[in-house]
């Protein structure tokens, strides 16, 4: 079907802008400032836009403005439509990673960030020297919303997450098996760990879930065998863990690739695990509005590369 010129061109095309910058921020203040326009002209082009929707928008509530949910359906196409207009009108398509001057938002876990950082930021200063990256830590039941919302534009993420929409994007990066890690002076014990000592000894835990109950899925695990371990200690940070369990008579189940790495920077010793565990995978996403920028789908390629000749 045909665009339809005429109507199309009574519509002020840049109240589509506005109306994110209301939705986003639920304030007309607060949008105003956004797209840098006076507050009475913000006011002014919410009740535009009330009359070119045919509703509300925005009502009011005991902490703002809340949107209806017409306004809702109307956020994800609105952000989308400007996100391929903006990469229409604002980004080479031939992309020259030499030359180009960009910022990309990353979130991942800190071992990701141990893992692929280091060579993706040298893989930048030797052939993207204007491309700056910015980390983030992730909040694995937020993440899709996070992508949603433009927080960031590349995610890195263990598998299983939240079942995403069309619009949300993965490529596999590597499947993960896991390792046990400990001192075997402090803890007594030599590998291959048995499963007696498995579950004698305490564990250190690593959940990127914050507010969660100390559980993983060794839990599960050992639960199917009608057994249950010990967690001295709960972190987000993996990279805490080398010196946790360098220091303390416990132990450590974690992923093989940065397992290998801790025990031969801290001489601290491996076994597999005694119980059977699952392999997981980890994931590149991002928003679809990116899938066709070229500068974002260069970058892509470039993570998937390294992680390749990891």
């Amino acid at each position: 079907m045909g665009i339809d010129a005429v109507n199309l061109g009574h519509i002020d095309l840049n109240l589509l802008v506005h109306l994110d910058a209301l939705l986003r921020e639920r304030s007309v203040t607060r949008a105003a400032v956004r797209v840098g326009i006076g507050q009475s002209a913000m006011s002014h082009n919410l009740a535009r836009l009330r009359e070119l929707f045919g509703d509300e928008l925005l009502t009011r509530g005991p902490d703002g403005l809340r949107p209806t949910p017409r306004a809702l359906t109307l956020l994800e196409p609105v952000q989308t439509m400007l996100a391929q207009v903006e990469a229409l009108v604002s980004r080479d398509q031939t992309f020259d990673p030499a030359t180009a001057v960009r910022t990309f938002r990353f979130g991942l876990p800190d071992s990701m960030e141990i893992l692929i950082m280091p060579a993706l930021l040298a893989r930048m200063r030797e052939v993207a020297p204007g491309i700056h990256l910015r980390l983030y830590n992730i909040d694995p039941s937020r993440l899709l919303d996070d992508l949603d919302a433009d927080e960031m534009d590349l995610a890195i993420g263990y598998e299983p997450l939240q079942e995403g929409q069309f619009h949300h994007k993965r490529r596999k990066l590597f499947t993960e098996t896991f390792l046990c890690m400990f001192n075997a002076e402090k803890t007594g014990i030599m590998p291959p760990i048995t499963l007696d000592d498995y579950v004698r000894l305490p564990h250190v835990l690593t959940s990127l879930r914050p507010g969660r109950s100390a559980r993983g899925f060794v839990d599960d695990a050992l639960q199917k065998l009608g057994l249950r371990r010990s967690v001295a200690l709960t972190t987000q940070r993996f990279l805490t863990v080398p010196s946790l369990v360098a220091h303390a008579p416990v132990i450590v189940t974690m992923g093989s690739r940065l397992a290998r790495r801790f025990s031969a920077e801290l001489g601290l010793s491996l076994s597999p695990p005694p119980v059977e565990l699952n392999e997981i995978t980890v994931s590149l996403l991002w928003h679809g509005s990116y899938d066709h920028d070229p500068a974002h789908a260069w970058l892509r390629d470039q993570v998937a590369e390294l992680v390749a000749e990891m």
